[in-house]
């Protein structure tokens, strides 16, 4: 079962470079002495790529497939020997040595996956080194540097890349790199050099072509493309804290692969004459910027579609100078791969004041309503819901109505008077907060809670920022975030890491440096429980899993202990574990979940049962994972790969069973 056929769409994929049709294998069926023999050879090739399948496999996209499952059907590691797996190899970052002479170099977390073809990993690096290395033993191949750091830091969250992409015709092998300074780059995948056919001597520059004269200081690109035919899609990640109106479109464009000439542009702000520019009320789609797609993108390669999940419009917590529903906010949006023509759109946020941004690419998936096969996509939301769409036509797999919220009190904004609310799945998530949601541990400490929120404005879910300030529950950080969720296709669930994270808008009036009327007040941030615990009965991260054959969550448990054992040194009884830091992204094999998570000072990568969510095992790590894990097989051995560490500790570590 370690090299078991996956069926996706009308092709059975073998999680590596083979693949077999399967209409054309019962297409060999047939009475004739010449048809059987002709089986019989096809057959003979198909068992020989199962074989070769055995001892290699790939993970080719950052989420493995172009559908961004998650998922590897592996199962060398299980839940027998899962307690054995221990450190095989261990790679250091490129940036660590640049790092350990400039510390104003210093990244975040390292949170690339990499990406593996026949016996090589390509990965990108916080500051913008490309390398190829060892699949068996983590040895460096090449690196390529792009030199994005001699640009200064990036915008939002400094020095911070997730991926690349891979692209090939059998003849030319092609590493595809977008970096934080707004290049996008060509490179050899055997050499490690730059393709002097594309673009100018190897890139090109995304800052141009995009309607309006871009500040490269506003623009950047974190997230690994994907490649669909010879189109390669690319988003942008644009600054979250604007001083004025008019800041940089996030536009998504398409790329001829072989060249770099930018073949279509989709306005994810529309334009004069196009669909939904009425949507931008007073002209303002004219500078409004940002609408960006800052995660992964999703394709169906059979329909040519590809999946776009939208943020929030400039700027992110007021929008008076944008009256309206502003399409494409905030939106999933189907586009066809080849032209960049719209297929269909769905907004989950009309005229967004709460920075929930589409944190993921979403998740394309087969399911089975009333015996019927459905094509799906979901798209996981900070909000905390799951929505379901017919991946062909854009209908909802389940409806989704428009319920009126709470509107703003801020003068010169008009909010929404509907938010779409999914009737399945139920969320995921706490969303809104009430006296309920408060710690109650004791009376005293949810009498405390109580006083603390009582000076702020907070209520339902779309409870809009005020100038006294309003509780977000989700925050800014989900619910859902950029490490998304898993798809398992055998048992049809879908698994979704998350955390509960309050915070606090409050807005003030915008001064002499800005054009804004108002702009979100630094002053109050966070938000605080008593004695240094959180605001909110736990958990306070969350693994959950769901049915998406029925929409019913089948299992919760809270992921990793937290703040445990202080809440045990506080004299209160042992609550269990309560949730800890948010962690990972979701890995998916045929026999097991895991998660990384730095919890109680410890960096560990955790083994879940798939079926109710219980810890098989836990295994150390040498420094925090960030990184969401990836696995393969390669010379008969399954690896589990993780970026781990931050600053110049950055690692690549390779995890199997012993020999």
């Amino acid at each position: 079962s370690c090299f078991r056929p996956v069926f996706f769409q009308e092709t059975v994929y073998l999680n590596c470079k083979w693949r077999c049709d399967f209409q054309s294998v019962q297409s060999w069926e047939g009475n004739s002495k010449r048809k059987k023999m002709r089986f019989t050879l096809l057959l003979v090739a198909f068992i020989s790529s199962l074989t070769i399948a055995a001892e290699n496999t790939d993970w080719p996209n950052y989420a493995n497939d172009p559908g961004s499952s998650k998922f590897a059907a592996l199962d060398h590691i299980s839940a027998s020997n899962v307690q054995n797996l221990g450190v095989a190899w261990s790679w250091d970052s490129p940036d660590n040595l640049l790092v350990k002479n400039d510390r104003k170099l210093t990244p975040w977390g390292f949170k690339s996956t990499p990406i593996k073809i026949g016996k090589t990993l390509y990965i990108s690096t916080s500051l913008g080194h490309v390398a190829a290395i060892s699949a068996d033993e983590g040895k460096t191949i090449w690196t390529f540097d792009t030199k994005t750091y001699a640009d200064g830091r990036p915008t939002n969250l400094g020095f911070n890349h997730r991926g690349v992409a891979y692209w090939s015709d059998n003849r030319q092998e092609t590493i595809i790199m977008p970096t934080n300074n707004g290049y996008l780059w060509a490179i050899d995948a055997k050499t490690g050099k730059p393709l002097k056919q594309f673009g100018h001597d190897g890139r090109i520059d995304l800052t141009q072509g995009l309607g309006r004269p871009v500040n490269r200081k506003l623009y950047s690109v974190i997230s690994a493309p994907i490649v669909v035919g010879h189109v390669v899609v690319v988003g942008a990640s644009i600054s979250d804290g604007p001083r004025q109106r008019t800041m940089p479109p996030g536009h998504v464009r398409g790329f001829d692969v072989r060249s770099g000439k930018q073949l279509w542009i989709f306005h994810t702000i529309p334009q004069k004459g196009e669909f939904g520019v009425d949507t931008w009320e007073d002209d303002s789609w004219k500078y409004s910027g940002n609408t960006n797609v800052w995660t992964g993108i999703s394709a169906d390669t059979e329909l040519g579609y590809i999946y776009l999940p939208t943020g929030t419009p400039t700027n992110d917590w007021y929008g008076g100078h944008r009256p309206g529903d502003n399409l494409f906010a905030e939106s999933l949006v189907c586009l066809d791969a080849k032209t960049g023509k719209r297929v269909w759109h769905f907004q989950m946020v009309h005229h967004g004041l709460w920075d929930y941004d589409l944190p993921a690419a979403p998740t394309l998936m087969n399911i089975e309503i009333d015996n019927e096969t459905i094509p799906a996509v979901a798209q996981v939301s900070k909000q905390g819901f799951v929505y379901v769409f017919n991946r062909k036509t854009g209908e909802p797999i389940w409806p989704i109505n428009e319920t009126p919220v709470p509107q703003s009190n801020v003068p010169g904004e008009k909010s929404s008077p509907t938010q779409p609310i999914p009737t399945k799945p139920k969320p995921f998530d706490r969303q809104g907060l009430s006296e309920d949601d408060l710690i109650d541990f004791t009376p005293e400490l949810r009498r405390a809670a109580l006083s603390i929120i009582k000076q702020f404005d907070y209520g339902p879910l779309y409870t809009p920022p005020t100038l006294r300030g309003t509780i977000n529950l989700p925050g800014w950080g989900g619910g859902a975030n950029w490490s998304g969720a898993a798809f398992d296709p055998d048992t049809s669930r879908l698994f979704i890491p998350s955390r509960t994270g309050p915070m606090i808008v409050k807005l003030k009036a915008g001064g002499e440096k800005t054009n804004f009327r108002f702009v979100r007040s630094r002053d109050v941030t966070s938000l605080k429980g008593p004695e240094g615990l959180p605001i909110t009965k736990p958990p306070y991260s969350r693994i959950t899993a769901i049915d998406m054959n029925t929409g019913d969550h089948i299992w919760m448990r809270p992921h990793g202990n937290g703040i445990r054992q202080k809440i045990i040194e506080k004299g209160i009884s042992d609550p269990g574990p309560v949730g800890g830091r948010f962690g990972t992204g979701p890995l998916l094999t045929s026999s097991l979940l895991f998660l990384g998570q730095k919890d109680e000072n410890r960096n560990l990568l955790r083994a879940f049962n798939k079926d109710d969510g219980t810890i098989l095992a836990e295994i150390d790590l040498p420094a925090t994972p960030w990184g969401t894990p990836m696995s393969y097989v390669s010379s008969n051995r399954q690896y589990i790969v993780i970026a781990t560490g931050e600053g110049a500790n950055a690692k690549l570590i390779g995890l199997a069973l012993p020999l």
